[in-house]
């Protein structure tokens, strides 16, 4: 996420408007029971379509109406623990006719929550498609296309572990010039082997795991090229997940100096990041998912490794992360709220931890979120571009968790536990 929220707009996202002293760890009301898994799929099934794809004991659930998105997942244990971050209030409240909403966040964006939705960039700068042309770069002003926010996208066919979704689209730029094009998009579930192969790693019997792969095309159905003069489009995935104290996002990165790799992190999105929360080594970023303190991080594509996760210390629960790898060279959109010198200087791996705009005001969720990114689509007419991420959640005990930590990440389980002070 990358939104600038004063403390009404933050009251607007809760629902109310906060008043009297600043909350403090006392007053805060009890954690409620996390909801399983099944839990999850039956509360959206009161509000929306909602579909279960399952393979080898791990289960995902994906809606039409919220792009074909990921809501949540499960690797189907005794506990059936629900992955994804779900936000109860939008969902139960539905999508409302454009004047129903006027001056609340959906105004906005619909925080609906999910482990892994479909949106497009850029947000910011003079190629974005979050704001309008002329329009200052500020959080009134920003909103999420309707086509990634609020209208479905078509459910073509499904089977036991794998659904396709298809949607066309017109969007305007900031700069003006105007997309016509076709997004599909398609969820499957990975059986053992496939996951193993994924991950390069042999899962040990005792590990349980649920992974899922997204295949996501992005095609220029219009007369015209694509260019980086008028602006270019990309594909970007962001995963909401549930935070923890004992929850940590590690990121691996290439070495290498800043004159030849450039910095190793942009952490400026929201203010600098704390140092307890975000420890750079020599060879993996840590960043804290705690849920209570909002910063955002980012690596460029010539320090990524094409490879991101986090775990949680209090579930057992490795996350990992990982997309198909374009050139470094390759033009990457930039976000930034404001006109850029450099607008395909963009990241292609974000983590988000969520937490109070402003002190005494409530978080969007709380959440944490991982996110990747296509290169921007430099496309004739007719040709599309594809982006392909795999999320993986393993289960199970410590040691078996630290020697794939090890494999996938470089570091041991150990370190990431106790990386952050």
């Amino acid at each position: 996420m990358q939104i600038a929220i004063r403390p009404l707009l933050a009251a607007l996202i809760t629902g109310t408007l906060l008043t009297g002293c600043r909350t403090t760890p006392d007053t805060l009301p009890p954690t409620p029971k996390a909801r399983t898994f099944t839990e999850d799929v039956a509360f959206l099934r009161q509000h929306t379509e909602a579909i279960v794809l399952e393979r080898d004991g791990g289960k995902v659930v994906v809606a039409p109406a919220y792009q074909g998105r990921v809501m949540t997942s499960s690797v189907g244990d005794a506990d059936d623990m629900s992955f994804g971050w779900l936000n109860d209030d939008v969902i139960a409240a539905g999508i409302q006719p454009p004047e129903m909403v006027k001056g609340t966040l959906k105004e906005h964006i619909y925080v609906f929550g999910g482990e892994e939705r479909f949106w497009l960039g850029p947000e910011g700068g003079q190629f974005a498609i979050y704001f309008e042309k002329g329009e200052p770069f500020d959080f009134t002003h920003w909103n999420t296309p309707a086509v990634i926010d609020s209208e479905p996208f078509e459910l073509v066919r499904h089977s036991a572990s794998d659904a396709q979704f298809v949607r066309n689209f017109t969007l305007t730029n900031y700069s003006g010039y105007t997309f016509d094009g076709r997004i599909q998009r398609r969820v499957t579930v990975l059986g053992r082997a496939e996951t193993e192969k994924a991950l390069k790693s042999h899962l040990p019997p005792s590990v349980l795991a649920v992974a899922y792969r997204t295949r996501n095309v992005l095609k220029n159905t219009g007369p015209y090229r694509w260019s980086r003069d008028t602006g270019l489009l990309s594909i970007w995935l962001l995963g909401m997940y549930k935070p923890g104290a004992t929850t940590t996002v590690v990121i691996p990165f290439k070495r290498g100096s800043e004159a030849a790799l450039g910095p190793v992190v942009n952490d400026a999105y929201f203010g600098r990041v704390p140092a307890e929360r975000l420890i750079v080594t020599d060879q993996a970023l840590y960043f804290s998912a705690d849920g209570t303190y909002r910063s955002k991080i980012g690596l460029t594509a010539k320090r990524s490794k094409g490879i991101a996760g986090s775990y949680d210390a209090d579930g057992r629960v490795l996350t990992v992360v990982a997309y198909n790898q374009q050139p470094a060279a390759a033009p990457y959109v930039n976000s930034m709220w404001a006109l850029q010198d450099a607008p395909y200087a963009g990241d292609v791996i974000n983590a988000y931890n969520d937490g109070a705009p402003e002190p005494g005001t409530k978080p969007l969720g709380p959440f944490y979120e991982i996110e990747t990114s296509s290169p921007g689509a430099e496309l004739e007419a007719g040709e599309s571009v594809t982006h392909v991420q795999t999320t993986a959640h393993l289960r199970g005990p410590e040691a078996e968790l630290d020697a794939l930590a090890r494999r996938l990440f470089g570091v041991s389980l150990e370190t990431i536990k106790t990386a952050l002070p």
